[in-house]
C-alpha cells in the first residue's frame, strides 16, 4: 500500500487515517431500508466521495457540512471512480487543535499576487468606458472575489478558484490575442473578468460551497447582466459598449443547453465562450491526470462526456 498524505494522491486500496472537512452531506435509504449518509470530504490536496453506512439518528443530526471528522477507512473503486468506504467517523474536538479552513483546497496562486495581475489588466484597457465599468465592478466585488470559488464541483471549485480561473483566462486571451490581432483585447478581457463574476453572489462562500437562494432562482449570467446595467447608469455610461459587454455575458456558454440564452454573436464572444471552455476542461483533466501512474487510465471524468483519460508511458 501507498503512503500519501493527501486526500488527492490516494490510490484504490489505500487506507486513509486523517481529519477531513464535510463538504456536503446526501441523507439516502440503502436497499435493505437502513438510512446511510453520501459525503463529500477534502483537505488542501482535493475532495472525495465517501459513504457511512447503517448511520443512527444522532449521526444523521452531528454530521454536518463544515464539521471537522477524523476519518478512519479505505479506497475503493466504485464504477471507475475512487470512493473511501468509511470504517469509523468521529467529529473533531477541541483538543485535536484543528480548523474548518486548514482542510479547504486553494489556488496554486496568492489572491494578493493575482488581484495585482487582474488589476494590470485594468489599467491596459484603452477604451475609457469600458475600462470604467470593468474597474468600477471589480473594486466592488474584490474582497469575495479573492476568495470565491468558481464552481460547487467540477472545474476550479476550490478557495481562490474563480479568481485564478480569470488569471488564466487572460493570458490565453493575451496569447491568442497576439496571434489574432483582429479582436478588440478591451472587449475581450473586460469580458473574461466579468463573465463569472456574479458567482460571488450565485455561491456561498469557499468553505462548503452551495448556491444561494439567488443563485438557484436567478444565475450567475441574469446577475451580472443587471449589474453591468447598473454601473453603466451609475457611470452614466452609454453606447454599444454596454451592450456588447452584456452580450459578452450572456453568451459565454456557447449553447442553450449549457446555459447560454443567446449564441456568441460578436467575435469576442466567441473567443470568450473557447476560452472558457479551454481552462475549464484543462483545469479538470489536470486534476484527473495528477496522480495517475504513466500507462494508465484516469478515474471518470463526469463533465468530460463521463470518459477517463490515458497518460502515455514515453521513454526517455
Amino acid at each position: 500500500m501507498t503512503k500519501q498524505n493527501g486526500i488527492q494522491q490516494k490510490l484504490v486500496g489505500d487506507t486513509v487515517e486523517s481529519f477531513m472537512l464535510i463538504k456536503s452531506v446526501k441523507k439516502g435509504i440503502a436497499s435493505n431500508g437502513k438510512p446511510f449518509l453520501s459525503l463529500q470530504l477534502s483537505d488542501r490536496t482535493g475532495e472525495i466521495d465517501a459513504k457511512l453506512w447503517a448511520v443512527s439518528p444522532e449521526d444523521q443530526e452531528s454530521y454536518q457540512a463544515g464539521r471537522v471528522v477524523f476519518v478512519n477507512g479505505d479506497i475503493q473503486d466504485f464504477r471507475g471512480m475512487r470512493q473511501l468506504r468509511i470504517r469509523s467517523l468521529r467529529l473533531s474536538v477541541s483538543s485535536d487543535q484543528v480548523k474548518p479552513h486548514d482542510f479547504m483546497p486553494s489556488a496554486p496562486m496568492a489572491p494578493e499576487d493575482m488581484i495585482e495581475e487582474v488589476t494590470q489588466f485594468i489599467f491596459e484597457l484603452q477604451n475609457a468606458r469600458i475600462q470604467r465599468i470593468t474597474r468600477h465592478l471589480f473594486k466592488k466585488h474584490q474582497k469575495a472575489f479573492a476568495t470565491a470559488p468558481a464552481a460547487v464541483k467540477n472545474h476550479h471549485e476550490y478557495a481562490s478558484g474563480l479568481l485564478y480561473h480569470v488569471v488564466s483566462m487572460l493570458r490565453l486571451g493575451r496569447e491568442l490575442s497576439a496571434l489574432y490581432p483582429t479582436l478588440d483585447t478591451d472587449l475581450l478581457y473586460s469580458g473574461i473578468i466579468l463573465h463569472d463574476m456574479a458567482k460571488v453572489r450565485e455561491l456561498s462562500g469557499p468553505l462548503t460551497p452551495e448556491y444561494t437562494v439567488e443563485g438557484k432562482l436567478l444565475g450567475h449570467i441574469p446577475l451580472m447582466i443587471t449589474e453591468i446595467d447598473e454601473a453603466a447608469k451609475e457611470l452614466q455610461i452609454e453606447g454599444d459598449e454596454v451592450l456588447a459587454l452584456q452580450h459578452m455575458i450572456l453568451t459565454h456558454h456557447g449553447k442553450p443547453e449549457w446555459g447560454s440564452p443567446k449564441p456568441p454573436m460578436i467575435r469576442e464572444a466567441e473567443m470568450l465562450h473557447m476560452i472558457d471552455n479551454i481552462d475549464a476542461r484543462m483545469n479538470m483533466l489536470d486534476r484527473a491526470l495528477e496522480t495517475v501512474p504513466p500507462g494508465q487510465f484516469s478515474e471518470r471524468v463526469f463533465p468530460l462526456e463521463n470518459r477517463s483519460f490515458y497518460k502515455p508511458d514515453f521513454q526517455s
